[in-house]
This record gives C-alpha cells, sequence and structure tokens, in this order.
C-alpha cells in the first residue's frame, strides 16, 4: 500500500498545476551550446575526446547509445536525451528499446548483457547516494571483457559530466525536423 501511495504523491507533484516548484521557464536556455564550446573550447573537446576513446575501444556502439540514454533520463537533461535518441536511431538501435529503456529491468526487451550494463550505469549515476554494490560489478565481470568494462565506466562517467553541462546550462534539445523525421529531404 506504501508504494501506491508514495506513486499517487509523485504523480500529482508532476502535475504542473499542482507543483509550485514546476519550473515553467526551463526550456530557456541559461547558456546557449555555441558559448559554451566558445568560451573553453578545451572543456568540450576533452569530453570528445573520451567519447572517442570509448569509441574506438570496440565497445558495442548501440549498447553505448542506450547507457547514455538512460543516464541522461535518470539525470533529466533533455538535451542529451535527444541527442542520444537520435544517435540510437542512426546506429540501428530497435524502436522498442528505445521506448522501454526507462523500465528495462521489467521490458523483457534487454539482453543479459544489455541489463548488465545498464545496471552498471544507474549505479555509477547513483553513486553521489550510495555506494557502487559489488553486485553490480560481479554481473559485468561474466559478460565483459575488463577493457569492456574500463570502456563502459568510462561512457558512463562522461555522459554524466555532460549531462550536468548541458542539463544545468539548459541547451535547446537537438529535435529532429519533422521533414527529417519522416524521411523526407529537410
Amino acid at each position: 500500500m506504501f508504494e501506491f501511495e508514495y506513486s499517487v504523491r509523485a504523480l500529482i507533484l508532476l502535475r504542473p498545476d499542482r507543483n509550485p516548484t514546476v519550473n515553467h521557464h526551463a526550456s530557456t536556455p541559461r547558456i546557449s551550446w555555441d558559448t559554451f564550446e566558445c568560451s573553453i573550447p578545451a572543456a568540450p573537446a576533452a569530453l570528445r575526446a573520451l567519447g572517442k576513446a570509448v569509441d574506438d575501444s570496440g565497445l558495442d556502439k548501440c549498447l553505448t547509445e542506450l547507457i547514455k540514454l538512460r543516464v541522461s533520463q535518470i539525470n533529466g537533461c533533455a538535451y542529451c536525451i535527444q541527442y542520444h535518441l537520435n544517435q540510437a536511431r542512426r546506429q540501428g538501435v530497435p524502436d522498442h528499446q528505445l521506448d522501454l529503456v526507462a523500465a528495462w529491468r521489467d521490458a523483457g526487451a534487454f539482453t543479459v548483457r544489455e541489463c548488465a550494463a545498464l545496471a552498471w550505469a544507474e549505479a555509477l549515476t547513483g553513486m553521489a547516494g550510495s555506494h557502487v554494490p559489488d553486485s553490480a560489478y560481479d554481473g559485468l565481470q561474466s559478460l565483459f571483457q575488463e577493457v569492456e568494462i574500463v570502456a563502459l565506466t568510462t561512457a558512463i562517467a562522461t555522459i554524466n559530466a555532460w549531462n550536468r553541462i548541458a542539463g544545468t546550462l539548459r541547451f535547446t534539445p537537438p529535435i529532429p525536423s519533422q521533414a527529417h523525421a519522416s524521411g523526407s529531404a529537410a
């Protein structure tokens, strides 16, 4: 019963008319992407270099996009959610996985390997509130080589950094145009 009551309260707070803490201007960028990139060019370059290192490691790009999407959902970064949805679609991640990644544990749409990576991503993303459990790491060891665990951990750390930049500065999400989304030339 407690879980139900908690869920109802949480849903009520999600309604803007019931939650006085909702910022109705959250979509207004604080600083634009261009300003960020021009202000300290070495910062985005360093984050891109980390991303390239993960890409060059050989870690599956579809898996990488799934974990980046899930971490961005947890952190509430609209820019990164949209960016990684776009990237995941380009990489060929199935739509049903994109639709269900927020509920991956119950969806039955992910491989054991994907589930272990998503559990690791959630554990690392939430480490400020609690330690990373050995069980999350143990779940990786039988499914990933050590270099893959390092690459996965680096990808998770990097997307958490991007989320904290893009989310707090409220970069405008890169929403594909309707013509592009429907397959028409823009």
